[in-house]
């Protein structure tokens, strides 16, 4: 068998400029140099065909435009109607006398027999409800508001809860000057407007007077709660 084994080359000895080993370097970069300017030229062409654009020019439509003019619309009157054409009627009918009796014999001093008179009303008759709102002297608090606002006793609930204001009371002041039926028209509530009804109710009135005697009037009448300090 023969052996595969490499033998020395012993002309590269004799002659060292024939070993390509010592050019290696120069032939690599040589070689890298090449590589990048082809590639450089290679980036750089402009391998695209120059399109040519075309542009169509469309032919714009003429718009003409028309003035408008304004009519105006006239309003005729008609005619009136004409007046209706008289026909003439034959007048045939006969109109006969009447003759009108009247008596002559009247007796101007007999009765007549007339209707009775309506019943005479009572001026001094009471409204349907009872009462006047309105009279000729209203009636008049004895001891005046002064005397009232005396009597009150301020609710231990108004003084915690720091309420205050006017209570209104309206009620009906009877023939003898006394208070009837009276109601809260407007409360402050923090139990004052059951005080102003219980002071209200022990009020004395001079009653009212319509036409020289006592009436029942409805009357209304504040009460004020006021803390003071």
């Amino acid at each position: 068998m023969k052996e595969n084994r490499l033998k020395p080359n012993y002309e590269i000895k004799r002659k060292p400029e024939v070993n390509l080993r010592n050019y290696y370097t120069i032939l690599l970069e040589t070689g890298l140099i090449l590589t990048l300017l082809i590639l450089t030229a290679l980036v750089r062409i402009d391998l695209s065909g120059a399109e040519t654009d075309f542009i169509q020019v469309l032919e714009q439509e003429a718009v003409e435009m028309e003035e408008i003019v304004q009519t105006q619309q006239r309003e005729t009157v008609p005619p009136p109607p004409r007046p209706p054409v008289p026909v003439p009627v034959p007048n045939t009918e006969i109109i006969e006398d009447v003759d009108i009796m009247i008596d002559s014999e009247i007796d101007f001093g007999a009765s007549l027999d007339l209707p009775p008179p309506p019943a005479p009303q009572a001026e001094d008759e009471e409204p349907e409800d009872g009462f006047f709102i309105l009279v000729e002297q209203m009636p008049e608090l004895i001891g005046g508001l002064a005397s009232l606002q005396n009597n009150v006793r301020y609710p231990e609930r108004a003084l915690r809860a720091n309420i205050q204001g006017r209570v209104y009371v309206q009620f009906i002041v009877n023939e003898r000057g006394e208070v009837e039926n009276p109601q809260v028209i407007r409360g402050i509530g923090g139990g004052c407007d059951e005080e102003a009804i219980r002071v209200v109710s022990q009020a004395k009135f001079k009653p009212g007077m319509q036409r020289g005697r006592p009436v029942r009037v409805q009357y209304n009448l504040p009460v004020i709660f006021m803390i003071r300090s």
